[in-house]
């Protein structure tokens, strides 16, 4: 089996409207699947939050968290997420 970027997967379970209204937004802005859509609505909002997020035009671009130091930029604190195994606080 190929190396997945990827290996975690989550499983969300939502309703016509929400899938109506993602479905929507997807297609309102061009991006090539629900995961991505996704993806870039995870971003953005963990962007209101001050986190430092990915920016891709691809679908496999379309990815949550950057690594990056946890400095400030003069657009706010940002701060960094570790994820297990990466050794980040």
């Amino acid at each position: 089996m190929a190396d997945l970027t990827r290996p975690d997967r989550l499983q969300i379970m939502l309703n016509p409207e929400e899938i109506s209204a993602l479905d929507d937004w997807r297609f309102a802005h061009r991006l090539p699947s629900r995961a991505a859509a996704i993806r870039e609505l995870l971003r953005r909002g963990l962007a209101a939050e001050g986190i430092v997020v990915t920016v891709g035009k691809h679908s496999a671009s379309f990815g949550v968290l950057q690594d990056a130091p946890a400095t400030s930029d003069g657009n706010g604190p940002k701060r960094r997420v570790s994820r297990p195994g990466d050794g980040g606080a």
